[in-house]
């Protein structure tokens, strides 16, 4: 009984699609981010998260962050530039948006949504940047770095 369970249920186990994060690289992308972290360290903040990552227009990338009450972070988000729309949204634990940032893309620097949050509680955060990107549908690189304020 067993072995005919297993048999009926393998395939269907094995035909869900599985999500994963692709990293890409894009040398403008870097040089702003490289850029972008200079900035902050002089401010008194460290690198305590970044990512690469593939996107899709239009479609949100959820990245879950853990967040210490009272700790100021600061958040950067680097997209593509090709890409005409940029926004990024952040959420608390109890799904409650906190941050809302849109960019339109129109010169070197629209593609970057840079923001500082102090929060109010200890708690998980979801950060959801989207593209919108009209000659590419997928494989659109992003950025992403979280700060911490040390200084």
């Amino acid at each position: 009984m067993i072995l005919i369970l297993l048999l009926t249920l393998g395939p269907l186990a094995k035909g869900q699609e599985v999500i994963r994060q692709v990293s890409c690289f894009s040398s403008t992308l870097k040089a702003q981010a490289d850029s972008i972290k200079k900035e902050m360290a002089d401010q008194g903040f460290i690198v305590v998260r970044e990512a690469s990552m593939t996107m899709e227009s239009g479609y949100e990338m959820p990245v879950i962050v853990p967040l210490t009450q009272g700790t100021w972070y600061h958040f950067a988000f680097i997209g593509d530039l090709s890409s005409k729309l940029y926004e990024l949204r952040m959420y608390d634990y109890n799904e409650k948006q906190v941050v809302y940032e849109k960019h339109y893309g129109d010169g070197m620097e629209s593609n970057i949504i840079s923001f500082s949050y102090i929060p109010k509680f200890t708690e998980y955060h979801m950060l959801k940047p989207v593209q919108v990107n009209k000659k590419k549908k997928d494989n659109i690189c992003g950025y992403i770095i979280m700060f911490k304020k040390v200084k």
